[in-house]
Formats: C-alpha cells, sequence, structure tokens
C-alpha cells in the first residue's frame, strides 16, 4: 500500500512538472517578446515646405509607416516610411498639380517617397537617433530621425525629423511660374507611436 502511494506521488510530481514546464517556457517567451509599435495617422503627420515668393507649404495626406522591432532592444528597430507623392495638399489646385508634376516630385514616375532607417543609436536616457536612406524621384541620401520612448513603460513614443534636401541636386531645377522658389526643401515627419503588444523597449545605459 504504502509504495502505491508513493508511486502515485511520483506520477502526480512529474504530471505537474510536465505541465508547469511549457507554461513557463510561454511566460519567458511572452516576457521577452518583441515590442509591436502602431504609428496612428489620426495624430500622426508629414507636412512639406519651401520658402518661396508666395507661400508654398502644406501636407502628404496618403502615408504608410511602420515601426518594428525584432527584441525589446532599441537597436534591433527598423523604421519604414512611404508617401504617396501625388497626395501633395497645399490647398491650392495650381501649386499641387506643378508639385505632382516632372519639374518637382514627377509623382507620375516616381509615386513615393520614402525613408528606410539603417540604424538606431542611443543618445540620452530615452532618445535615440534613427539613421536612414531618404529618396524621392530615384535619388537617395543619408537622413536622421529621432525617437523619443516613454521611458516609464507606458509605450507611448513620438518619431520626430526632417528631410531637407536641395532641390536642384534631386533633379527639381524648374520653378513655378511668377514665384520665387528657395532651393531648400523640407519634408518633416511627426509620429506618434503606441506598443500594442510584446514587452517594453529596453533602454540600456
Amino acid at each position: 500500500m504504502i509504495i502505491e502511494c508513493r508511486q502515485l506521488a511520483r506520477l502526480f510530481l512529474l504530471s505537474l512538472f510536465a505541465i508547469t514546464v511549457p507554461l513557463l517556457a510561454v511566460h519567458a517567451q511572452s516576457s521577452t517578446a518583441a515590442p509591436v509599435y502602431k504609428i496612428t495617422p489620426v495624430v500622426s503627420k508629414i507636412t512639406f515646405g519651401v520658402k518661396a515668393s508666395v507661400s508654398i507649404e502644406g501636407t502628404f495626406d496618403r502615408w504608410n509607416a511602420n515601426l518594428s522591432f525584432k527584441s525589446p532592444d532599441v537597436s534591433t528597430g527598423v523604421l519604414d516610411v512611404r508617401i504617396e507623392a501625388d497626395s501633395v495638399n497645399t490647398g491650392s489646385s495650381f501649386k499641387d498639380d506643378k508639385l505632382k508634376g516632372e519639374d518637382f516630385f514627377n509623382a507620375k514616375h516616381d509615386p513615393y517617397i520614402t525613408f528606410r532607417s539603417t540604424k538606431i543609436t542611443k543618445t540620452g536616457l530615452n532618445t535615440y537617433s534613427v539613421a536612414g536612406i531618404f529618396t524621392i524621384r530615384g535619388v537617395s541620401k543619408p537622413e536622421t530621425l529621432t525617437f523619443v520612448d516613454d521611458p516609464e513603460g507606458k509605450g507611448v513614443g513620438e518619431i520626430k525629423g526632417t528631410m531637407a534636401f536641395d532641390r536642384k541636386e534631386f533633379g527639381m531645377d524648374s520653378g513655378i511660374p511668377f514665384i520665387r522658389i528657395a532651393d531648400r526643401v523640407e519634408v518633416t515627419v511627426d509620429f506618434k507611436a503606441k506598443r500594442i503588444s510584446g514587452a517594453p523597449l529596453l533602454f540600456k545605459e
């Protein structure tokens, strides 16, 4: 009888172990799962501007942005931004048509303005520089944005920065009739990002 009780106790412990180990493994995986961030268009924006004798500034109404990580380590993050060039909106159909045309964004031939990060580097307590490649009209140049994440672990962050370029270096040699336009063009992003799943980001010293 004593032997049977010991056998039952051993079987119970083995069963408990078989159930507990997988649960611990799942917990360990979930605690280190790569964070998933969502950039919300409603509270985010991409603007465009160039100094001119008549105001030329506005927004891009259609774009997609994605911030993904392979692990909670911030340095594994990748930011992808894709802007539809023909969605530029200055509030003037005349200006919009000129900007979409061959002399400027050439939206029909090069429909997307893009940014893809190549490296994320710590610059402060919870601030990181996001270096990447900015491409417009098929021409690329290095550019850097800034990513700031909430150090309290609430999972709310911001991505900001201005991608500036000399329009003539990108084939935008022409102007707009009766309007003097500067050479420096700016595309500015102001994103609000929220962690919707995964572990909080690790801010290493």
